[in-house]
């Protein structure tokens, strides 16, 4: 009795796992017709709810003829099996076609939106780039010119040094000739003074003595 009763457990469990498709299953209502849902697999049972055409409902358990279907809002009950699919119906499709249209339309938009914007931002870098290069040229032409009166400034500076070096020295050896020949009109003046006083002595004794013969000659 027990062996029966085991074998019949394994058939039932077998029927059920067999009849029972994989649970959360989508499907659709077909978009031909709406469909009624039941409390049972049958047309005499009563009438739970009216499916639109495209609804979405989740499988529970699947037959042939009839299918147990969750619906989102968490009701559940029996439909026939033929008028449901797995099929994105085509108004659905629409929907989400219509749906991704306008999500990619608004992109479009903002992407316009936002390409415009870069040009204006784009035109305004461009004028500052250009203004830039613009004051780096005079930057570089101020430069060079820097450069050049810098080298000309240099090699007059050398100059002056060279200049002002070599007049010291002469001016040095101008106040040595100066010095010398102070010293040479100092002696000559001197030898002429003492000339001069010399001729002057010479003459008073000179005179003296023919003064002094002529009284010698009056006398005798």
């Amino acid at each position: 009795m027990r062996p029966i009763i085991k074998g019949l457990c394994i058939i039932g469990m077998c029927l059920v796992l067999f009849s029972t498709p994989v649970l959360a299953e989508n499907k659709y209502v077909n978009d031909t017709m709406k469909i009624t849902m039941r409390t049972g697999p049958a047309n005499d049972r009563k009438i739970i709810s009216l499916l639109g055409i495209g609804q979405k409902v989740k499988v529970l358990r699947k037959g042939d003829e009839w299918t147990l279907v969750r619906l989102t809002n968490g009701k559940e009950g029996w439909v026939i099996s033929r008028f449901l699919t797995d099929k994105i119906p085509s108004n659905i499709e629409l929907k989400v076609l219509k749906s991704k249209h306008k999500a990619l339309m608004a992109k479009a938009a903002t992407m316009q939106e936002e390409n415009s914007s870069l040009k204006a931002e784009n035109k305004k870098l461009s004028t500052k780039l250009a203004a830039g290069r613009k004051k780096l040229q005079k930057t570089s032409n101020d430069y060079e010119a820097l450069k050049r009166e810098s080298k000309e400034f240099l090699e007059l500076q050398s100059k002056f040094k060279a200049s002002s070096s070599k007049l010291a020295k002469q001016t040095k050896k101008a106040d040595k000739f100066e010095d010398e020949l102070t010293k040479l009109l100092w002696n000559q003046n001197i030898k002429w003074f003492l000339s001069g006083a010399g001729v002057l002595i010479l003459g008073f004794i000179i005179g003296f003595s023919t003064k002094r013969q002529r009284r010698r000659s009056s006398l005798l």
